[in-house]
């Protein structure tokens, strides 16, 4: 069974790729390495003993596209390749458009002509947008709020519309809540081009001396501390419901969303507090105005993942953090670290 990942050589498309592999499937790559580095693909091989192919390329590049179907038997597709960025999008809104949206429809496009309908698509919680209540539910509406969420809606609409066309495809739509967390061998993890967007990688990048405190975005949110909650979950454990979709989508045919999360809502204190326990080091923050479109609370109902694809997240907040310093005190500046060797390319 051979799989191709999108985006495989970034921060949960790495992790992905080590479960397939060790769980006895085929993987191809595809990524641009944009937002990701070479070395984290030597290492996948390196934590698994397994080889890959590799094509490092951009999903608007649909010549190169076809040759991957050409060369390899697909049998099915993950898609984690896309512009991630919520600040970012909001600033740079057509290339977000562009980028994500159509390198999806051209991956569309060269699935349909090989006859590969499976797919699990990387979608977001923040196609939710404002939740009207909490836990969120998959059958809660959507409203995206910033360009970022809105590719990912859009995507979603596309692949029920794909379905409709054709009965034949079989998507899964993963809704993730906030990833966080590395491998626990600390060999990979999230490695941020610049300043982190995200807390805990912002966190673990203050503890280790790259940054040099943390701007906590409003403390007057309607919260046991007035900060803002989030549903974190291991990056494995997604990881981990990828295989489980992919299960799915092999098995069965139509277009079904799942909510990846832990169903319990941490606030930006508690995590300041976990990972200082678990580092044994102070860190320093400072409380500034909220930004633009944050929400106060956001955690998922879990139930339909576990329901369905017999999946749910096992790993506690501790572990979340100890392996995220693990990775980030034995890698200070990510896949710089080390001298890089250049990823082999098939």
């Amino acid at each position: 069974m051979k799989i191709l990942i999108t985006g495989g050589a970034g921060y949960i498309g790495s992790h992905a790729c080590v479960e397939l592999l060790n769980a006895g499937y085929e993987i191809v790559i595809v990524d641009n390495l944009s937002n990701s580095k070479p070395e984290v693909l030597n290492r996948v091989r390196q934590l698994t003993g397994k080889d890959f192919k590799f094509y490092p390329a951009n999903l608007l590049d649909i010549t190169t596209l076809d040759a991957i179907f050409s060369e390899n038997q697909i049998d099915a597709v993950i898609h984690f390749a896309g512009l991630k960025s919520v600040g970012e999008s909001v600033t740079l809104p057509l290339w977000y458009y562009n980028n994500n949206i159509t390198g999806t429809l051209r991956l569309c496009e060269v699935m349909k002509k090989y006859g590969v309908k499976k797919i699990v698509f990387s979608s977001s919680a923040t196609v939710y947008g404002i939740p009207e209540s909490v836990p969120i539910s998959e059958e809660c509406s959507l409203g995206a709020t910033n360009p970022y969420g809105r590719t990912k809606q859009m995507i979603e609409e596309i692949f029920r519309d794909l379905n409709v066309s054709d009965p034949e495809w079989s998507v899964a739509l993963l809704r993730y809540f906030n990833p966080i967390g590395a491998h626990n061998s600390g060999r990979i993890g999230e490695d941020p081009n610049g300043i982190p967007n995200n807390l805990l990688p912002y966190i673990s990048q203050v503890a280790v001396g790259k940054q040099n405190e943390l701007k906590v975005f409003g403390n007057d949110y309607p919260t046991k501390d007035g900060t803002g909650v989030r549903d974190y979950l291991h990056v494995v454990d997604l990881a981990i419901g990828h295989i489980r979709a992919l299960e799915k989508v092999l098995r069965s045919t139509g277009v079904e969303a799942y909510n990846l999360g832990t169903g319990i809502g941490y606030s930006v204190l508690e995590m300041i507090d976990a990972f200082e326990k678990v580092s044994g080091r102070k860190i320093p923050y400072r409380i500034i105005e909220r930004r633009p479109g944050d929400i106060g609370i956001c955690y998922a109902n879990p139930l339909k993942a576990k329901n369905e694809l017999d999946w749910a997240a096992v790993k506690g907040i501790e572990e979340m953090c100890e392996d995220l310093w693990r990775w980030q005190s034995n890698n200070p500046n990510g896949y710089d670290t080390e001298v890089l060797v250049s990823a082999k390319i098939l």
